[in-house]
């Protein structure tokens, strides 16, 4: 019941209501994306994104507007996480693991040790 309060307050608030509709409709972006990259139609996908920028541009809230700005400071690499049918996630997890690793040795022995964990690790 709480919750329902909170919810139905922020529902009156028209920024509010903004974000909420702006950030449904990236993350229906996004997955929209994941799901067509077979078979990309290009003008749709940067036609809606391109719409959702300006969109979000003009927004009060100046998180919204930020978040928009950078996306559209580098749109091209935006367009084609979005469109493109390749993935970074398994450089991204190689890298994650690295970082791991490297964080379990930080301050407890060098580069000798960190070099044979990860041969090791393979």
């Amino acid at each position: 019941e709480g919750d329902a309060v909170v919810v139905s307050r922020i529902e009156q608030d028209d920024t509010a209501r903004a974000v909420t509709g702006l950030a449904r409709r990236f993350t229906a972006l996004v997955r929209a994306a994941g799901k067509s990259k077979a078979v990309p139609d290009d003008q749709d996908a940067a036609a809606d994104l391109a719409a959702w920028i300006t969109k979000a541009r003009t927004c009060d809230a100046p998180a919204i507007a930020t978040f928009a700005s950078g996306l559209d400071a580098d749109i091209a690499a935006v367009r084609a996480a979005l469109m493109e049918p390749w993935s970074s996630g398994q450089a991204e997890g190689q890298v994650n693991r690295l970082k791991l690793i490297k964080r379990q040795c930080y301050g407890r022995a060098g580069i000798d040790l960190l070099k044979r964990r990860m041969v090791l690790a393979v």
